[in-house]
């Protein structure tokens, strides 16, 4: 006998059908009864623009009732049982139907791996919406002071941004093609934005939208800007892997190296001292040597490219990041820079390439803390000693992020493909926490 409901001219399983599939999932042993595994039916095909018609319902079991939220295109039908002994329950669907429910409902949640478990917060708060640095995908960010951020991206522009205000303070214009990498110049208004037209310019916000030096000697886009700390050398680096290191004041080339397949990712000087950090796309961490250019040390080569790198404070320890994508790669890597050079910690938690990360001001907590940020949309504070992570903030709808930057104290800037940069703030109110403020 063939059943038709008639909801929203959906047509329905038979009842034969219906009962053979129903039994064949309980399991009934002598002695005790068994846990019985609840069914969901698709029972419609939808006839009517495609929509089904759906029903309030819920599920009854055995021994009590769970109310579950219905889950968009499902129908969950009531079954009445003949009640059984209380029994010691388990469910492994119920398991699923949590993490659905939690995913689909709620803004914090957990979800576990093997060595820890991790919570995750989706950005629920308001935030301010300040008026926007960019029109369109946002590839880097830089603190050029407490107050001042630059920033460049798609739109061939860079752009002078006061995040405390939410004002734009000054756009440049002079690229052909989009922005790849902004360097601030420390102590200064001065900064350099290198591009895909294989150019790097030199601005000073306190001078004409126009680039006061444009510096020419790559032939393919420039992927890497490093400023000495004295502010007198600039290198750079390309996916015609070469690096070039620049005279500032005169504007003129200074050295020049190449090593074969490397693809130049980032570059980042290390304090105080005529070391060049450089991560590439043949899956190594080199140290050059800027009195000549000469590779001084290469660390072991990782499993995936290395996307970026950055130097602590004190010139001790770097961080590498590793492109992947669902979870085979995408980890952070910490390494000791003094003399035994080896491989101190890994951060591991991300789903994507993990595309930037920074050394988070010791004024934050009593321990030494790292944020990373990566293409699944996702910042990740950690435990730089353990490799634990304390913090995620979901950035949902964001898209991929593509750079983090320390803003002062307690703030980070992160930029981002489909919402420009967001203004992250660190709280200690209820324990460490990542919120976003603000975004422009």
């Amino acid at each position: 006998m063939k059943a038709n409901l008639g909801l929203g001219g959906a047509r329905f399983l038979s009842w034969g059908t219906f009962l053979a599939a129903f039994h064949r999932h309980i399991k009934i042993s002598l002695g005790r009864a068994r846990w019985l595994t609840p069914v969901i039916l698709a029972l419609w095909e939808a006839e009517e623009d495609g929509l089904p018609d759906l029903r309030s319902s819920r599920l009854a079991w055995a021994t009590r009732e769970h109310n579950f939220q219905q889950p968009q295109g499902m129908l969950l039908l009531r079954c009445q049982l003949k009640p059984a002994p209380p029994q010691k329950v388990s469910c492994r669907f119920c398991s699923v139907m949590g993490k659905l429910q939690s995913k689909l409902k709620h803004s914090t949640y957990k979800h576990s791996r093997p060595e820890e478990i991790i919570e995750e917060r989706i950005q629920t708060k308001a935030f301010q919406e300040y008026s926007p640095a960019h029109m369109d995908t946002v590839f880097v960010v830089a603190a050029l002071n407490s107050d001042l951020c630059v920033s460049g991206g798609k739109d061939k522009t860079v752009v002078a941004y006061n995040w405390k205000t939410g004002n734009v303070v000054k756009r440049f214009k002079g690229h052909e093609h989009e922005i790849t990498k902004v360097s601030c110049i420390p102590k200064s208004s001065q900064f350099f934005s290198a591009s895909r037209d294989r150019m790097v310019m030199m601005w000073d916000l306190h001078n004409t939208s126009q680039p006061r030096q444009q510096l020419c000697g790559h032939s393919m886009v420039v992927t890497g800007l490093a400023v000495s700390p004295d502010s007198s050398q600039l290198c750079t680096g390309s996916r015609d892997n070469t690096l070039l290191l620049w005279d500032v004041v005169t504007g003129q080339t200074v050295e020049r190296a190449s090593v074969s397949r490397n693809v130049v990712t980032h570059l980042c000087w290390v304090p105080r001292e005529p070391y060049i950090l450089q991560t590439s796309e043949d899956k190594t961490l080199r140290l050059w040597d800027s009195r000549g250019l000469q590779v001084a040390h290469m660390f072991p080569a990782k499993q995936h490219i290395q996307t970026y790198c950055e130097v602590s404070m004190d010139g001790h320890k770097c961080i590498s990041c590793s492109n992947g994508f669902g979870g085979e790669g995408c980890e952070a890597t910490l390494w000791d820079l003094r003399q035994t050079r080896n491989r101190i910690c890994e951060y591991r938690g991300h789903f994507q390439t993990v595309s930037s990360c920074v050394f988070l001001p010791r004024a934050l907590a009593l321990m030494p803390l790292i944020a990373t940020s990566s293409h699944d949309c996702k910042v990740k504070i950690w435990n730089q000693d353990t490799g634990a992570c304390l913090f995620t903030l979901s950035l949902d709808g964001s898209g991929p992020l593509t750079s983090l930057a320390v803003g002062d104290a307690i703030s980070l800037l992160c930029a981002s493909f489909n919402r420009g940069i967001h203004l992250l703030r660190v709280d200690h109110s209820r324990g460490l926490e990542l919120q976003e403020v603000a975004a422009f």
